[in-house]
């Protein structure tokens, strides 16, 4: 079999390139791509029969490959290598489609190529793929994804006390007491939550949920005292968008 890696972290296309060279015969021959349009040229190009898809890439989405065979038959299996942790198994499960998680053990990449030997004349890939589609936007309706070290957390919106922008990372408090270091812009998170009334951003460097405020002083300028103490500045030039909210809102 032929074999194509898309993935845009180098150090797992070669980590997982090794162990398909050393540990799976059955394949011969492996490309590799670092984002999603190139994967799908060499796809169409040279027609592997096992396509290792990751989820979180820039720009384009794992999970929207089906946009780019709209017209065309998909003659191969999609294996997902994902950093997603359990928070979003049961989307996987649901869907039938296989996945791996990372870091990738060798005995289910063996087990998933085996069962991608066996699948490839049973092939409902597209509707697979359309089920795990709708699976991660059911989730998704009321969670945020962090990306955090061991793998992406969903989070509820109710459990988001703030965000707080930290350089090119975003601090995010939640309601247990704990706090997620997420390496994504606050811009990352705005954009979000625009459409969630809840979620408000007083000052450049802060975004909060309005339900969690215990407090509106003027001590030092405007502020919002958060559930847990935090102290959090109004921007001079929000003030008045501010209190409208707070006045509609409440």
């Amino acid at each position: 079999m032929k074999a194509i890696i898309i993935d845009d972290e180098k150090r797992a296309r070669r980590i997982l390139r090794t162990l398909i060279e050393e540990e799976c015969p059955e394949i011969v021959t492996v490309f590799d791509a670092e984002n999603l349009l190139e994967g799908v040229a060499i796809i169409k190009a040279e027609q592997p029969d096992v396509v290792f898809l990751d989820i979180e890439m820039p720009n384009h989405s794992g999970l929207q490959i089906l946009e780019f065979f709209k017209n065309d038959t998909i003659n191969f299996q999609i294996i997902f290598t994902t950093a997603y942790g359990h928070y979003a198994i049961d989307a996987f499960k649901l869907s039938a489609v296989d996945y791996l998680l990372k870091p990738i053990d060798i005995d289910e990449l063996k087990i998933a190529i085996n069962k991608a030997s066996n699948s490839l004349e049973e092939n409902f890939i597209k509707e697979k793929l359309l089920n795990l589609e709708r699976n991660f936007q059911q989730l998704a309706l009321n969670k945020i994804a962090l990306e955090v070290p061991k793998g992406i957390r969903f989070v509820s919106h109710e459990d988001i006390l703030f965000f707080e922008a930290d350089g090119v990372y975003t601090k995010v408090f939640l309601q247990n007491g704990k706090t997620e270091l997420i390496c994504k812009t606050l811009k990352h998170f705005t954009e979000q939550l625009s459409n969630k009334p809840l979620f408000y951003k007083p000052h450049r460097s802060y975004l909060i949920n309005l339900k969690y405020m215990t407090e509106i002083t003027k001590k030092d300028g405007l502020q919002v005292i958060m559930s847990n103490n935090k102290s959090i500045p109004i921007a001079r030039d929000r003030k008045d968008e501010f209190m409208d909210i707070i006045n509609r809102v409440f």
